[in-house]
């Protein structure tokens, strides 16, 4: 074979130069003290005649002897020192595992490694503490089929390129040292070995820290699970409103939601009391403005879940003089019921401070009887609150409807009673509650008094009417009588309400100011009366 007639012939030299494995002088003083014997060119040149393949015979750059004499020093004693069975014949492994004192020192020789004998097959470095680069010189044994660096403190890159020049290469193991991560399965000649060769190696994707991954995979999963199955119900049960609007419950507002859209249920969002009940403006998180009103004390669970019932019910009204409920918030202690805000009071505090004028009343009427036509006929199990305190206005004069109550026996003359009042009260602005002994019934005895001759001492004095106003007044004083006195038989419906008040809008001209200097003192001559029929 070759690469025995080329250590026969290296060998043969060193021994002519009294140079033996059982020597005791070291590598290094026989490369210090040795030199090539006179016929040893002639003897590298036969060589490369026999054998064309040696390293030395292709070399690219000029034939260094003296670095191919000292190749064969090195060789001499690496193929002693790996415990190779006949050195003179063959040197076919390079065998230095868990020799961490002279390791390095072969591997500083590259004079050796560029002339590597190509009779050795296996390179084993493993076990010696090795640390830095990869050793790159050992691939320069193109020829080698095993090649072992585990157990080392190697670190950097892996020369990827450096190694397709090992095509017999079979066996390789990189376990065990630091070098930089990379994804070798990606790597066409890193695919013939399987994950064995890169344990721990830092290579393996996977396997770099692979302790430390797999306890934050053991430990940190369980708790990422646990932090998300706690997001989640803190989102659904706590702050629904952070949640997309498909995913939350419809009209149900939590405690935690109505804090913060009330600074906490500040007293700067305190708008009012009433009934045991406390009345804040917040604002949404999608910026709603709204009026929460929340009934303190403990309660039955009956009656939460009628509560619960009624507000199921009213969050379904669809009607502009109905106040928008929005939803509502029903725990231990606490229930609410959330609507929209509006930021024109109430009919009593309208008619005490702005003295509306006769026409804006009569829109307020009309927007009133058709509130209770839509509940009449859609929900007549719902009852209401006609006072002229509890009956809202938007910005635009419209009335809202804002208190209710589920009743299940209805009785239509009920509502047409609460009318009759609600209608004197915009005649008259008189509280029947505050200003009368007996309240309803002596607030109705008062007008009865006066109605209808001294009528001037009924009427709201702070309007402005004309004859023809003044007469639609007087017909509506006796409206409202009619609904609250009359037997039940002879009450009118709320149509005929409806369209007796909506006849004497469409007839009622829009004040000027030479309208608002008449009044019904004037005596009206020549005004012609709107009846009510």
């Amino acid at each position: 074979m070759a690469s025995i007639s080329e250590t026969i012939h290296i060998f043969f030299l060193i021994s002519s130069l009294q140079v033996s494995p059982t020597l005791s002088a070291t590598v290094v003083e026989d490369l210090n003290n040795l030199h090539p014997p006179p016929d040893f060119n002639s003897t590298i040149m036969n060589n490369c005649i026999h054998n064309p393949s040696l390293k030395y015979c292709n070399s690219s750059s000029p034939m260094d002897l003296n670095e191919i004499f000292k190749s064969t020093i090195v060789a001499s004693h690496l193929c002693n020192e790996s415990k190779n069975a006949n050195c003179v014949e063959s040197f076919p492994k390079i065998d230095l595992r868990s020799r961490p004192k002279i390791t390095p020192l072969y591997l500083s020789f590259n004079f050796f490694w560029k002339y590597c004998p190509l009779g050795i097959l296996s390179i084993d470095l493993s076990n010696n503490s090795l640390k830095g680069a990869f050793p790159i010189d050992v691939l320069l044994c193109t020829q080698i089929q095993a090649l072992d660096l585990s157990y080392n403190q190697l670190s950097g890159d892996i020369p990827v390129e450096s190694f397709s020049v090992l095509p017999n290469l079979t066996f390789l193991n990189l376990s065990y040292n630091h070098f930089s991560e990379m994804k070798v399965s990606d790597t066409k000649f890193f695919q013939r070995f399987n994950s064995s060769s890169f344990l721990h190696s830092g290579l393996f994707p996977g396997h770099h820290n692979y302790t430390i991954k797999a306890v934050i995979l053991l430990v940190g999963f369980p708790i990422f699970v646990i932090l998300m199955i706690s997001c989640m119900g803190w989102l659904c049960f706590v702050r629904p409103d952070f949640l997309p609007r498909m995913l939350r419950r419809n009209h149900k507002f939590t405690t935690w939601m109505l804090k913060a859209a009330t600074n906490g249920f500040s007293k700067k969002n305190l708008v009012g009391k009433n009934e045991g009940a406390a009345i804040y403006k917040g604002i949404l998180r999608d910026g709603t403005r709204v009026k929460i009103e929340i009934y303190k004390g403990d309660v039955s669970r009956e009656i939460r879940d009628e509560f619960v019932e009624e507000c199921k019910l009213l969050v379904q009204f669809q009607h502009k003089n109905l106040i928008r409920v929005l939803g509502w918030n029903n725990s231990r202690t606490t229930r609410a019921i959330v609507t929209e805000w509006t930021n024109g009071g109430n009919v009593e505090l309208w008619l005490s401070e702005s003295a509306p004028s006769w026409k804006h009343r009569l829109k307020v009427l009309i927007g009133v009887v058709e509130a209770m036509c839509y509940l009449q006929e859609q929900w007549p199990e719902v009852d209401y609150d006609l006072r002229t305190g509890s009956v809202l206005l938007t910005d635009n004069l419209e009335p809202l409807i804002s208190r209710f109550k589920i009743q299940y026996q209805h009785r239509s003359t009920k509502y047409v009673y609460k009318f009759g009042l609600f209608l004197l009260e915009m005649i008259t602005n008189r509280r029947p509650l505050e200003e009368f002994e007996r309240g309803e019934a002596g607030f109705t005895e008062y007008i009865r008094m006066h109605y209808p001759e001294n009528l001037q001492l009924v009427v709201d004095e702070r309007m402005m009417l004309t004859e023809n106003m003044f007469d639609q007044a007087e017909q509506g004083l006796g409206l409202g009588l009619m609904c609250t006195d009359q037997p039940t038989g002879k009450l009118p419906s709320l149509v005929q309400i409806y369209n007796m008040i909506t006849r004497a809008y469409k007839s009622c001209p829009i004040l000027t100011s030479e309208n608002h200097r008449k009044s019904h003192a004037d005596g009206g001559h020549g005004h012609k009366r709107v009846q009510f029929k």
